[in-house]
């Protein structure tokens, strides 16, 4: 089968398709030919040598797929009753620790979804890495019934989602995007209030925007560069979760303003979760959220198919900042 190898750490130029030995299921696991692969920026790093897959997984990238179920491992005897059963022809999606971008991959049985109908068995390649990431990070930050919620990034992969699935539990969605179109369509993902982060004091637009109280729970994909803003923005009691780093790793935290305002900073991350944890997580989705996908009212966002051969445009085309959601490799 064919996948994309990192020939070495580098930019988009080190990625190449290369011929590769078909992943075989193991006990409790499927095999699925995938017909698409997300591409998100978990995937940039591991390119560039920054973030390496965990032990056990395939040496290339890719955290997500959707295809069909190609073949199905033995039960696992081990598993709990509750796990799902799979047959062979079902279209699904999959959160993955590694290896989405190749023509086929073996995943646990516990961390595939169904693809609902009415959802392009293409585009629901983009949900799983998302839905799993909100869901684990809103349960995470305990957010509760009544209180709002801002999603830094809105037209990216995942806040795209996590402005559609927050609306959909019912809470005050606050979201930034750059740009008066990117507001718009924002706001035409669910969020009660989008704001242009490239106008300024984007702090003193979140007050007056919640009428001074600030927001509850924020989740932040900027990391170091975000974190003064992200803390002058919390509400008493409010919780900073940390999805992502895309502006550094190291910043200065003012514990004064963190104490006076008994707030938390939360980080967590998903692909090195141990697999327990990831199929907790995915029961959740699968129980809680993923009627939500069902029904319509969650819908991937994919700014573009690229067929694998193009992985290094697609890296190039994402690191550019102009991707309304994410894009997606086509075998």
């Amino acid at each position: 089968m064919r996948v994309v190898e990192i020939t070495e750490p580098g930019g988009p130029h080190v990625l190449r398709v290369v011929d590769a030995p078909e992943p075989q299921p193991g006990p409790g696991e499927v095999q699925i030919e995938v017909a698409g692969a997300g591409v998100n920026r978990a995937d940039l790093l591991q390119r560039a040598g920054l973030y390496p897959p965990p032990p056990g997984a395939p040496p290339w990238p890719g955290l997500e797929v959707s295809g069909v179920v190609t073949q199905v491992g033995v039960t696992d005897p081990s598993a709990a009753r509750s796990a799902p059963q799979w047959s062979i022809g079902d279209e699904v999606c999959a959160l993955l620790p590694g290896g989405g971008y190749a023509e086929r991959v073996v995943v646990p049985a516990e961390l595939v979804l169904a693809v609902p109908r009415g959802v392009d068995l293409v585009e629901a390649a983009g949900l799983p890495e998302a839905v799993a990431t909100i869901a684990s990070n809103l349960v995470a930050a305990h957010l509760s019934d009544g209180e709002n919620v801002l999603i830094r990034g809105g037209s990216g992969g995942v806040g795209s989602i996590g402005v559609q699935l927050a609306h959909a539990l019912g809470h005050r969605v606050l979201s930034t995007a750059g740009g008066p179109a990117r507001v718009e369509r924002v706001r035409a993902l669910g969020a009660d209030v989008v704001l242009d982060h490239r106008d300024d004091d984007l702090v003193a637009q979140v007050r007056a925007a919640t009428g001074g109280h600030g927001v509850d729970v924020l989740l932040d994909v900027l990391g170091a560069g975000g974190l003064a803003d992200n803390l002058a923005m919390l509400a008493d009691d409010g919780r900073l979760v940390v999805l992502g780093l895309q502006q550094g790793s190291r910043g200065t935290l003012d514990l004064g303003l963190l104490l006076a305002r008994r707030a938390s900073v939360l980080a967590t991350a998903l692909r090195s979760r141990p697999a327990h944890q990831k199929a907790a997580i995915m029961a959740d989705v699968r129980e809680r959220l993923w009627p939500m996908v069902a029904d319509g009212r969650v819908r991937p966002v994919v700014h573009a198919r690229l067929p694998l051969e193009q992985a290094g445009a697609a890296h190039t085309l994402l690191d550019s900042g102009e991707v309304f959601g994410t894009l997606v490799l086509v075998p």
